[in-house]
């Protein structure tokens, strides 16, 4: 009797050592999985902002652009409103025409439809 205790003790304590040795190794492993997750979080986000300089020239680029149509628009229409002649008047109102076509092209670049003024 004693002797099958002893090996039924023996047996118990391996399973128990073989059980905390798989709970350890996949501990282990999650932690790994966490840091690796980690890891590749943190290189997007460096991805990401070595992105932004691109940006940011990108809109400036853009801002500058716009502006100039902005004040072609708002200079032809001081145009039409100073015309004092017939010639001056449909010169001007050529102008206008002409600056507003640029204003419609680019906010149909920002929503697709053209916005009626």
């Amino acid at each position: 009797m004693d002797m099958l205790l002893t090996v039924v003790l023996i047996i118990c304590l391996i399973i128990i050592i073989v059980t905390i040795v798989h709970m350890y190794n996949n501990l282990v492993g999650l932690r790994n999985r966490v840091k690796n997750s980690l890891a590749q979080i943190d290189v997007q986000l460096k991805r990401r902002n070595d992105l932004i300089p691109n940006l940011v020239e990108t809109v400036k680029g853009y801002a500058g652009h716009e502006k100039g149509v902005l004040e072609e628009v708002t200079k032809a229409r001081t145009g039409v409103m100073n015309a004092t002649t017939v010639e001056e008047t449909s010169a001007a109102d050529n102008q206008l025409t002409g600056a507003l076509k640029t204003l419609f092209a680019v906010a149909k670049q920002y929503d697709g439809k053209i916005i009626r003024i």
